[in-house]
């Protein structure tokens, strides 16, 4: 959508600028937990049943089984994130913990206990990973010296996480038995799972340009290449038949280790509500599948266009990025940034009842959607090409063709 203050005085049309604020939780950005049911059907699998099972505003992801019929995710509730448990049967949302002096990331069952393990990032920057009863939400810290990023755990006293040191993450495998920390590797991911069927654990490794996965026996360190990953991409699960199973984009991919030599499409979303997967993960017997993503960038900028024609300041802001820039075609600037936007669009909306805008044609290529539109702005019409370009879930650049 587009106004020129011009045509505001030479014909009382206003020329549509666009201001936004950005929705902010640590820096995160407003991400969405999706649940399905996962089928295999001959040599392949379906996913059917999808449901959002955060359905919130802000930052909820890092998906988790705590059992078959419970999902964890870290989910944003009143500015911070806390371990929220989905019963999937009742569709229902309970939230373990409630701890006002940090955020909750990462949710893991602890193995043979009724507990949960997540990474606690206190307001003052200390971060550690915590052990929280599943019932009562009461939290004690595991280990004091080491500023873990992610973790997954071997058994009841191994952990092996991705710990943050020397401006990366290191792979380290602790005991809390005998209270040993041993550092395997540095430069690794966030991607630590237990290989089905096997005494070992999968991680990324970046140490060379094609990042790889690899497998690491905990007891003795011994690691070995198992693939490449998709490129570019770190997030994985493993299904229960072995299958490695990645996102990019709006597509999961997959590999099976010893049968196949190059990763193969699994699923592609066609929908508005899936944009770019991020996190991926299924339960044990691998009847369901969670993701994380942002909405789709056609159904970012259809939110937008929704909020518009309501004439919702907030709800229209909150589409665009902190830093959106917008131009004339093909690259002139018109401006940048949030306040000159907001004090020019909040009058704007208040003092023109009938604006309208019709979407004529749509066209979405990859990040980008490109309107043609028809605006109404007291009882005047005026068409406009309008190019939204979508990064991080939120409107980052827009340029009009008039």
């Amino acid at each position: 959508m587009y106004f020129r203050k011009q045509i505001f005085f030479m014909k009382r049309i206003v020329f549509l600028a666009i201001q936004l604020i950005a929705i902010t939780v640590w820096s995160q950005t407003n991400t969405e937990v999706f649940l399905f049911d996962l089928q295999k059907e001959g040599n392949s699998f379906v996913l059917n049943n999808q449901r959002n099972v955060s359905n919130n505003e802000g930052y909820d992801n890092q998906p988790s089984f705590f059992d078959e019929n419970t999902l964890l995710f870290a989910g944003t509730r009143n500015g911070q994130t806390d371990i929220a448990a989905y019963t999937i049967k009742t569709n229902t949302i309970r939230w373990v913990n409630s701890t006002p002096e940090g955020s909750e990331y990462s949710p893991t069952k602890i193995p043979d206990a009724n507990k949960i393990s997540s990474i606690r990032l206190d307001k003052d920057g200390k971060q550690l990973l915590y052990a929280y009863d599943y019932k009562t939400g009461k939290s004690k810290a595991l280990f004091e010296d080491l500023k873990i990023g992610y973790h997954t755990w071997y058994d009841e006293n191994i952990v092996v996480s991705s710990v943050l040191e020397d401006g990366g993450l290191s792979l380290v495998v602790s005991n809390l038995k005998d209270n040993t920390n041993k550092t395997i590797q540095k430069k690794t991911g966030r991607s630590l799972h237990k290989i089905p069927n096997s005494n070992l654990i999968s991680y990324i490794s970046k140490e060379n340009e094609n990042w790889e996965i690899k497998s690491l026996d905990p007891l003795t360190g011994v690691t070995k290449k198992i693939t490449n990953t998709f490129p570019n991409v770190e997030d994985m699960c493993w299904l229960a038949d072995g299958t490695i199973i990645m996102g990019k984009g709006n597509s999961i991919f997959k590999f099976k280790p010893k049968e196949d030599q190059f990763w193969n499409i699994f699923h592609s979303f066609t929908d508005k509500e899936i944009g770019n997967i991020t996190r991926i993960t299924t339960n044990a017997t691998s009847t369901m599948l969670a993701l994380v993503s942002d909405a789709s960038p056609e159904h970012i900028v259809q939110k937008q266009l929704d909020a518009y024609n309501k004439r919702d300041i907030e709800e229209f802001l909150a589409a665009y990025s902190k830093n959106v820039k917008v131009y004339d075609f093909p690259e002139q600037l018109q401006y940048e940034g949030l306040d000159k936007m907001r004090t020019s669009y909040a009058g704007f909306f208040k003092n023109t009842p009938n604006l309208h805008c019709e979407i004529k044609n749509r066209i979405v290529f990859g990040n980008k959607v490109i309107d043609e539109e028809l605006v109404t702005v007291n009882g005047s019409q005026f068409s406009v090409i309008a190019i939204y370009e979508v990064s991080n879930g939120k409107i980052s650049k827009v340029t009009f063709i008039r």
